[in-house]
């Protein structure tokens, strides 16, 4: 199968009406990553394999080439996820050249600290507790992640940097200013920062950024053909963790995901797009969020997601 991806063009073959908005978005995150890398102590990049954490980590290494990246790749595993991502997760960490710390929520729910999940549909919300762990066990006192505003009321609310207190939790009404581009890294002890680069990105931005730079991603993306069931207007894949109910079947139909997460709350949406050029005219069209359109999480409740996040969610 031919790879969806255009090979890699330089900045000075692509026209400067096509590229001067990315450009200008690259600049200012690659600067954020270089000035959170030399001012915190022990940063970590959250990298679950999806899009835009793809696209993190090609700009964090684009940052400080020749050299290594120099901190190590964050995830927390719900043990829920695709395993294409998974394993384009494992290969890019090795590629880079990058550690890689698992925070596996599966551990935490076996030693008991988590708690007991069998009356939970997903795990998604024992994600914050498992990240703030990750945090306090490994002294991580900023975490770079690929959030970005247009993906949800709560989001929108965020600084580039935002703070959180000692217990790991974010107050929107409490933010500090970046007026002029100018951030503030002071932490107190046991504080730590967020620090989102991609904050101004929209979709469109970051499918455009991986068409200009041939970022790969992994297939779950792209078109395909796959066992789904309709589950509260959503696309569900069939798999061990969401199986056909009462009144419910699958059927094979040809999907792609806007997002990958959690399997057990992230649905895929009807698509023939097995390109990046062919995905950007899909989202060009389309009038829904991606969260909005496949996340069961977050389609129930306006506050969802400030929700989570005031407890530590990312």
């Amino acid at each position: 199968m031919p790879s969806p991806f255009p090979p890699p063009r330089a900045h000075a073959e692509v026209g400067a009406t096509s590229t001067g908005a990315l450009e200008i978005l690259e600049s200012q995150a690659i600067f954020v990553l270089r000035e959170i890398a030399s001012e915190c102590r022990r940063p970590a990049l959250m990298f679950s394999g999806g899009k835009d954490s793809a696209v993190l980590l090609h700009l964090a290494v684009k940052a400080f080439r020749p050299g290594t990246i120099p901190f190590p790749l964050l995830h927390v595993d719900t043990g829920q996820n695709f395993p294409e991502v998974l394993q384009f997760r494992d290969r890019r960490a090795q590629e880079t050249g990058c550690a890689l710390v698992v925070e596996s929520v599966e551990e935490g729910l076996q030693r008991g600290w988590l708690g007991d999940s069998n009356h939970l549909s997903s795990r998604n919300q024992l994600q914050a507790p498992a990240l703030l762990h990750a945090v306090g066990a490994h002294a991580f006192d900023a975490l770079f992640g690929g959030a970005r505003r247009d993906e949800d009321k709560a989001r929108a609310k965020e600084r580039i940097i935002s703070h959180r207190t000692r217990e790991g939790r974010w107050d929107p009404e409490n933010q500090r200013p970046e007026l002029w581009d100018l951030y503030h890294a002071e932490l107190r002890p046991g504080e730590h920062l967020r620090v989102f680069p991609l904050s101004d990105w929209t979709e469109l931005d970051v499918w455009r950024y991986i068409e200009q730079e041939g970022i790969e991603l992994p297939p779950l993306y792209f078109s395909h053909e796959r066992d789904v069931l309709v589950r509260d207007d959503m696309l569900m894949a069939v798999s061990e963790w969401v199986q056909p109910g009462t009144g419910e079947r699958s059927q094979r139909l040809s999907v792609r995901f806007r997002t990958v997460g959690d399997a057990s709350c992230t649905g895929a949406i009807r698509s023939r797009a097995t390109t990046v050029a062919e995905v950007i005219r899909e989202i060009s069209a389309s009038r829904i969020s991606e969260r909005g359109a496949t996340r069961a999480d977050d389609r129930f409740s306006d506050s969802a997601m400030e929700d989570r996040k005031r407890q530590g969610y990312f």
